[in-house]
């Protein structure tokens, strides 16, 4: 823009300009005499609601938007396109703003400017202001379209209901990129996160169970993130199942940097989703406020190696209060990284070691792990009786056979015939009037086995 009262980069009025004038160019206004200069005729040429927002475009480019975007490029789509620009994540005032008043009335309050709002101070709300001066939410979806991503809306077909237990702080639409249907996506879909700085132990465990999950046929959530982020995504991929990356930046600008080539994978398998903008960057703040949306769009959380104060730990108690399975796979006593997983074991979280047991937490009824058992030895095969008799022998020398009788609490001639049974099998030798167990039953009694 050029000319008497231009928007300077910050989107402030420059000095000498005219705010009425700025205001009326951002809604699509015509522009007053004397106002902002602009290049073509901006109120004949605008599409759609009277509404110009970035590069000025003609009316057929216009309507190839709304049809491309499913006919909704309307008041309520651009208004909480444009939201996303303005409104952080998680901001519950600002939710309760959407709530209380509708999506046109908060975006016309934010253009218009005027008294602040209700829960929001005076600096603030000049703030708010200031971001939605910048804000261009056609352009913001023209980007989007030509990166491949879409946005969800709350009440749309493809928004996940789940998501409504947010209450005020429920994201104000969704980017997507990635072919699949968000919604039917989530309806069964874990969390899997832990810490950055994994271990090998935390990488493993992070990598068989998305594996075991994405076999048994759930989709894998994660953040996209180094360590048991990554790790969990790639088993996903590498079982040739499902997974999805919550971001805290926009979708089509994959963080970090040296997951460029994961996330890329992901949003071509499976699902990239964000409540930011396009091209728009993470903050610390953002990364916590993502978790709420993993917590919230899943069935349950499992964190695999957490220290007291990573980041995961919030996923997991955001899972909590949302009534959400949370599950923890424990570490080594002495490790700090699982620290945080054993303090939320302690508490309300269900201890969990592979996809079976996870999936009997979050799945459907009768969606039960097999039974845990040990290797099976060839004793097991072995009659009560006669393992009763094996167990009267000592493990060290020969025993006659009636202390072996006395010791199994049987008669002498049934031990006799059961010591034969045992020697026929080579677990037992006769050495003149006793009876001695074989050299290799020894070892394994030596060695802490229990050959019983």
């Amino acid at each position: 823009m050029t000319g008497k009262g231009a928007v300077t980069g910050d989107g402030a009025v420059a000095e000498g300009g005219d705010p009425a004038a700025a205001d009326a160019v951002l809604r699509g206004d015509a522009v007053p005499s004397g106002g902002i200069e602009t290049t073509g005729d901006a109120s004949a040429r605008c599409g759609g609601p009277a509404r110009c927002d970035g590069p000025v475009r003609d009316d057929d480019a216009v309507r190839d938007d709304d049809a491309a975007w499913g006919g909704q490029a309307g008041d309520e789509l651009l208004g909480r396109v444009f939201l996303t620009r303005v409104i952080e994540p998680g901001d519950e005032t600002g939710g309760r703003w959407v709530r209380e008043r509708g999506v046109a009335e908060v975006v016309r309050r934010l253009r218009e400017g005027g008294r602040a709002l209700p829960g929001a101070s005076e600096k603030r709300w000049a703030g708010l202001r200031a971001r939605a001066d910048r804000a261009e939410p056609r352009r913001d979806l023209a980007t989007a379209r030509a990166a491949g991503v879409r946005f969800v809306a709350p009440g749309t077909a493809e928004w996940p209901r789940q998501l409504d237990d947010l209450g005020d702080a429920r994201p104000l639409g969704l980017w997507v990129r990635g072919g699949p249907s968000l919604r039917m996506w989530a309806l069964r879909s874990v969390a899997v996160v832990g810490a950055r700085a994994c271990t090998e132990y935390g990488a493993h465990m992070a990598a068989t169970l998305a594996a075991g999950l994405a076999e048994r046929g759930w989709v894998v959530v994660s953040g996209g993130a180094y360590g048991v982020d990554g790790a969990a995504h790639r088993g996903a991929l590498g079982a040739g199942g499902a997974t999805a990356a919550v971001l805290a930046c926009g979708v089509d600008r994959p963080y970090p940097p040296g997951h460029t080539g994961l996330i890329t994978r992901i949003a071509e398998q499976g699902l990239v989703i964000g409540e930011l903008p396009p091209g728009d960057h993470p903050t610390p703040s953002r990364f916590i406020l993502r978790n709420r949306v993993i917590a919230a769009l899943t069935r349950g959380t499992v964190v695999v190696e957490a220290a007291f104060r990573s980041g995961s730990l919030v996923t997991a108690r955001a899972a909590q209060r949302l009534g959400r399975h949370t599950m923890g796979v424990p570490g080594p006593a002495t490790s700090a990284l699982s620290a945080g997983v054993h303090e939320l074991l302690r508490g309300d979280a269900v201890l969990v070691s592979d996809a079976a047991e996870v999936v009997e937490l979050v799945g459907d009824m009768g969606e039960l792990p097999p039974d845990r058992r040990g290797p099976v030895l060839p004793t097991d095969l072995l009659e009560p009786r006669t393992r009763q008799v094996l167990a009267g022998l000592p493990a060290r020398g020969a025993a006659a056979a009636d202390e072996v009788a006395r010791r199994a609490q049987t008669t002498q001639d049934d031990a006799i015939a059961r010591l034969y049974e045992l020697r026929a099998l080579g677990y037992v030798e006769r050495h003149g009037d006793g009876w001695k167990l074989t050299r290799q039953m020894m070892i394994s009694v030596r060695d802490g086995g229990d050959p019983y």
